[in-house]
């Protein structure tokens, strides 16, 4: 990095992050030709269910994120590489953090291709209650909607974290 210029290095990440989905979704394809979409869900699902919970954890510890509820699951969103790659929008509605993906690159490209969109919601499910259990244990996940479920136009989908209440028992 100290070889590249400071006014090339955000055009370096950007690269560096597209490069990063392509593996992703050429890894992905090319499961699915040789085993099937089934298959390629199935281990999708596997593997970022790991990813939530390794980079949470790594997150914390390299980003020194202590805090615990909402808080620091944003903050940590924020150093997540797929927050980025993704283009998540992150926003707060008063005791809820919302996560939609306006457009998502994958299923675009999907679309374009011929192939549809491929069910990604139990995966980013997944991938978003380990990440969150990470932050703290409490944090709850709802999908409110992801592929396979219809969807607007101008949202691939959307997730609601919250805090779980205390029982008063």
């Amino acid at each position: 990095m100290e070889r590249i210029k400071d006014e090339e290095k955000d055009e370096y990440i950007d690269f560096l992050m597209r490069q990063i989905r392509l593996a992703d979704a050429y890894w992905f394809l090319g499961v699915e030709k040789s085993w099937g979409l089934p298959a390629a869900v199935k281990v999708n699902e596997e593997v970022w269910e790991t990813i939530g919970a390794k980079t949470a954890r790594e997150i914390k510890r390299r980003f020194s994120v202590p805090e615990k509820g909402l808080d620091g699951f944003v903050r940590a969103q924020m150093y997540y590489p797929w927050t980025r790659i993704s283009g998540h929008v992150l926003t707060r509605e008063g005791d809820k953090v919302i996560i939609t993906v306006p457009s998502c690159l994958p299923q675009v490209a999907r679309i374009k291709s011929g192939l549809g969109e491929f069910p990604c919601k139990d995966m980013h499910l997944k991938e978003f209650c380990a990440f969150a259990k990470e932050i703290d244990d409490t944090i709850e996940v709802k999908c409110v909607y992801a592929p396979p479920d219809a969807h607007p136009q101008t949202c691939f989908c959307r997730w609601e974290f919250t805090i779980r209440k205390k029982n008063n028992l």
